[in-house]
Parts: structure tokens; sequence; C-alpha cells
């Protein structure tokens, strides 16, 4: 089946995949968006756990209070 644009655009609006990313999960599987996504989640699933046990050594901790609510962010 031809991986058409248009095709990379929709699975790419359905779950943030990267443009390669999106084209080779339709490649990998035939054209068919749902197989295509569970190929996405699959990698993405392994990506994950190869970077899990990375310990993020700078960053930024924001706390802002206002009244009686109050906001802790934190960026790594």
């Amino acid at each position: 089946m031809s991986i058409t644009a248009a095709l990379v655009k929709e699975l790419r609006d359905a779950t943030g995949a990267g443009m390669m990313d999106a084209k080779k999960a339709l490649t990998e599987s035939d054209g068919d968006m749902a197989a295509a996504a569970d190929w996405l989640r699959t990698k993405g699933l392994a990506k994950a756990d190869k970077k899990s046990g990375r310990t993020a050594a700078d960053g930024l901790v924001a706390v802002r209070t206002d009244g009686g609510r109050g906001v802790v962010v934190e960026v790594n």
C-alpha cells in the first residue's frame, strides 16, 4: 500500500508522533492506522524503559500561592 502524506498527517495528529516515526509505523503496518498506533505505542514504551534509569541533574522548581490555592511546578 502507498503511504500518503495525508495518512502520515492523520496518524501524527492522532498520536503526536514525529513524521518519520509515523511513516515507519504506517509502512510496518501496511497502512493500517490502528496497527500503526499500536506500533508507535510499543515503540514509545520501549523508549521510556530505556530512559527510565536516567537522573535529571538540572531543573527548576517554582511555588506560587494565591489565597487558599497553591501550585508547585517542577521542570527537569
